[in-house]
């Protein structure tokens, strides 16, 4: 076992509270059968080649005005191999139509490799999108992939080059009510004293533009970036074991009701693997301790 802060770094799990997935060293699998039954239907069907003797497209063969059936198989695909070495095998019924036969095998092989290399380039980034996190250490390093197709599962392993990340991203829109004044609800999310309360751990707050914040013990940091009093905060938001240095934006609507205050909380740039960690952080240690600190405060007057 190495001590703290030698050995081999994949297996450090400093930068991640939860440990998991540390720079990016276990496997991910996810399964890979519904989106590639619909990328290689996308990809393949309608390829079509064409002759003096007749015309062939992928599911149909006509010659002469005649329909020929027949059939194109891919017995193996594997990255690890060229494409234009992929064994493609083209078949037909018994009967007519052999030289449409020759002119799949040919032109139309040809054509089906480079639909296969479309889809394996698919592979790497459209359905992996989301799977892979970067840790502190490769924060602002992209991410070389290496990939193993078992049947139907892909695995995925990653190691840092210098390059910039492009983190896939979603917007989040949440709503919901609080008996209280619009002015009380602001200040909860404005005066040290009351973050302090519901977050129930230390805080630091510089509630101005430009200011930062910090709260449940450095897990939420950022900073204010526009204060409307009583009726809108925009703040550059984090959670630790985001990517270093990138921020979601936040913009909380504080919209006046009947004996309530609706709050409109809308949220861009929440790392798509991030998403439900991130609405459960607002729903739970934000709204529901900020509901329970209101019923307090009643209660206590």
């Amino acid at each position: 076992m190495a001590k703290w802060g030698q050995g081999d770094p994949r297996w450090i799990v400093e930068e991640r509270e939860d440990g998991t997935n540390v720079n990016n060293w276990h496997w991910t699998e996810r399964d890979a059968t519904v989106w590639s039954k619909g990328k290689l239907r996308e990809l393949l069907v309608g390829i079509a080649m064409e002759n003096e003797t007749g015309r062939c497209e992928i599911s149909t063969i006509k010659e002469s005005g005649a329909k020929h059936k027949g059939l194109v198989e891919i017995p193996s695909l594997s990255e690890e191999n060229e494409v234009d070495d992929t064994e493609v095998n083209v078949s037909k019924k018994k009967g007519d139509g052999d030289t449409l036969k020759d002119l799949m095998k040919t032109t139309g092989t040809a054509k089906v490799r480079a639909a296969l290399a479309e889809y394996l380039k698919a592979l790497k980034t459209e359905f992996t999108t989301g799977m892979i996190l970067p840790t502190k250490a490769v924060a602002t390093q992209d991410l070389t992939v290496e990939r193993k197709v078992t049947g139907n599962t892909l695995q995925v392993q990653a190691s840092p080059v210098a390059l910039g990340v492009r983190i896939p991203t979603v917007a989040l829109h949440l709503t919901e009510l609080f008996d209280t004044t619009v002015e009380q609800l602001y200040s909860i999310f404005t005066v040290k004293d009351l973050v302090q309360k519901f977050s129930k751990s230390p805080a630091v707050l510089e509630a101005e533009k430009g200011g930062k914040f910090q709260m449940f013990d450095g897990n939420i940091t950022g900073e204010y970036v526009e204060l409307l009093t009583n009726r809108k905060i925009i703040m550059k938001w984090r959670c630790r074991s985001w990517p270093e240095e990138h921020y979601a934006t936040v913009a909380l609507n504080f919209v006046p009701a009947p004996g309530q205050t609706e709050l409109q909380l809308d949220c861009k740039g929440v790392p798509v693997c991030k998403e439900e960690n991130t609405k459960l952080c607002w729903q739970k240690q934000h709204f529901e301790e900020i509901k329970g600190l209101l019923q307090l405060t009643t209660q206590n007057a």
